[in-house]
């Protein structure tokens, strides 16, 4: 998949249509008893509706003529009692197979939502969001009715389709191929406007994504939207994508419909063979009436299926394109995953050594760049280090290839002498915390959202991590304290108040690494002090990176390392590094001038 924005269409590879539909029908399988129960539903179902037009034969071919309304009487009442047996068994077979359909959703959708939790951030970096919920909602919830046709309207109708073929050629060889001389007509009609709807229904997924990744994305950011006033600019963008999004299903539904047109047109056709042949051709007195009218019914029951499954056909042309884009995605390797024989990584000191390190993002694209190249340091457990420098110079790289969202191209980065590719990512990341400038507020209770740093933190816990980054306050002040539900990404709290609580989940996890990228930016001036003197405790012992502009923040750090060009150009103390009136002296000095 091509990285892409909201109006961008998104490029898809081209994928073996029956490798796609052989894997999305493969999911049966772990359903196979009561599919099994459908199959046989469904040979009850097709045998009753093909024994229907023989006993309408022998009423009007044997009872009829002899006026026997004693043995109609007795026909009737058992074609009634099939009939109802038939009812029953039908309603078993579409209760069943819909449970089996809603049953494969969930399961595609629980795969497809488990995969992409393990793919790596640039997965992520280009994607619209709403791109990527269009294919577990919307591309999901459209396989539903291929998934159950497929058994309850494909099968059957195939199976209908020989019965009733054979049948009318037993009965009467001359009439039934009359009645089925136009059948390759039909197949050849058929497979021409498959050709020609395929890409139109390709496109109109493409279409859909954009519409529901634009909307997502304009509701996400509405506040920007109502700050600049770009009602109408964004009502335009809105317009012109569900225009285009309008105009390929048009096209799609007009060449879908063809099928409708080429199988009543075979239909009509098929009808006049029957009634010319049998009158005219054979002669009345070959042709009994009641084989006429048994054969009428069993162009009925052939050319109904043939329509169903024409329709099938189509929901399977249709769907097949969002069967592509799931499957594209569940095909989407992870680019940071365990090794086969990667051990647990236990209970760390917090030792964190770089040796060599080079790391390039985009590796082999255009827009390839070389962030680091050969960064060496040695960081001893419980030591506070801060990494300052200008933007883009690869400060939040660093932590990123400590936490291993990225692998390096080079070198080694060890934890207590782990290398961080040799163990279990999960062992490794919970024993980190990581703190950024834009923290995520989930919708719950304040209690839930601190909780979620550690799934069975006690209230005290939570209370002590609260009074730990001074959030214990201003949550008591609210008014239901911790069982205050958050709204949708912490909505009412002040930007610093989400922040304390964001910093208080991460501190409940107890980390023995601790990473705070620009964790304190948001905060005011007050309460960025009280958060300081909160966290000097937990700070404590722990090995912490710290990524701040604000180079005032950072005067207890043990080390600071100045990122520029690629590596450290700078090592020390502050008190050292400000004696030494380089790069790290300049740039505190131009803060320092600033606020003067």
């Amino acid at each position: 998949m091509a990285v892409n924005a909201t109006k961008q269409d998104e490029e898809l590879k081209n994928q073996d249509k029956r490798q796609t539909a052989l894997r999305l029908f493969s999911y049966l399988r772990k359903y196979r008893t009561k599919v099994a129960l459908v199959v046989l539903t469904m040979f009850v179902t097709v045998g009753i509706s093909l024994i229907n037009p023989l006993l309408i034969e022998e009423a009007v071919d044997v009872y009829l003529p002899k006026k026997d309304q004693a043995g109609l009487l007795r026909l009737g009442v058992f074609t009634l009692a099939l009939n109802l047996v038939f009812v029953v068994v039908l309603k078993i077979r579409m209760y069943t197979m819909s449970y089996v359909a809603n049953h494969i959703l969930v399961e595609i959708r629980q795969d497809l939502y488990e995969h992409i939790q393990t793919l790596s951030f640039p997965f992520f970096d280009g994607r619209p969001t709403g791109k990527i919920l269009a294919r577990i909602i919307g591309d999901v919830n459209s396989l539903k009715r291929v998934l159950q046709n497929a058994v309850t309207t494909l099968l059957p109708g195939i199976c209908t389709i020989i019965g009733v073929s054979v049948i009318m050629l037993v009965k009467d060889v001359t009439l039934g191929l009359l009645c089925l001389a136009v059948l390759p007509v039909m197949l050849l009609g058929c497979i021409m406007i498959f050709k020609m709807q395929m890409p139109f229904w390709q496109q109109f997924r493409k279409k859909a994504s954009n519409l529901n990744a634009y909307v997502h994305e304009d509701v996400s950011g509405m506040s920007v939207v109502h700050s600049f006033a770009a009602e109408e600019e964004t009502k335009e963008n809105f317009e012109q994508l569900v225009r285009e999004h309008k105009q390929v299903f048009n096209q799609a539904v007009i060449r879908s419909d063809l099928f409708d047109f080429v199988i009543n047109a075979c239909w009509g056709v098929s009808c006049v063979c029957l009634y010319w042949g049998g009158t005219k051709l054979i002669g009345m007195e070959r042709v009994s009436l009641g084989t006429l009218v048994s054969f009428g019914v069993y162009i009925g029951m052939f050319w109904e299926p043939v329509m169903n499954i024409a329709s099938f056909y189509n929901q399977l042309v249709t769907n097949l394109s969002s069967a592509e884009r799931i499957f594209e995605v569940l095909d989407t390797p992870a680019d940071i995953s365990d090794k086969e024989d990667a051990v647990v990584l236990p209970e760390i000191t917090g030792a964190v050594e770089f040796e060599h390190v080079s790391f390039t993002y985009d590796v082999g694209t255009p827009e390839e760049t070389k962030v680091l190249e050969d960064v060496s340091f040695r960081v001893k457990p419980g030591e506070r280090i801060a990494l300052v420098g200008p933007t883009g110079a690869g400060k939040t790289t660093i932590i990123n290839l400590l936490s291993r969202f990225y692998d390096i191209q080079a070198g080694q980065v060890l934890v207590d002498g782990f290398d961080v590719r040799d163990v279990t990512i999960k062992s490794l990341r919970k024993q980190m915390g990581v703190m950024t400038q834009e923290n995520f507020i989930f919708s719950g209770t304040i209690a839930d959202n601190i909780r979620y740093g550690k799934e069975d933190a006690t209230m005290d816990e939570i209370v002590e991590a609260a009074k730990a980054v001074n959030a214990h306050e201003f949550i008591m002040q609210l008014e239901n304290g911790y069982d205050t539900v958050m709204k949708e990404r912490g909505a009412g709290l002040s930007v610093g108040q989400r922040q304390l609580i964001a910093f208080a989940r991460t501190m409940i996890s107890k980390p023995k690494i601790l990473i705070l990228d620009e964790a304190t930016s948001s905060i005011d001036t007050k309460n960025e002090l009280l958060v300081q003197r909160g966290i000097e405790g937990l700070l404590k012992g722990r090995t912490s990176f710290v990524i701040a502009h604000r180079l005032s923040t950072i005067q207890n750090a043990d080390r600071i390392f100045v990122i520029d060009g690629g590596g450290i150009v700078e090592s020390g103390s502050p008190r050292e590094l400000l004696a030494k009136k380089g790069q790290y002296y300049r740039l505190y000095m131009a803060q320092f001038e600033e606020i003067a």
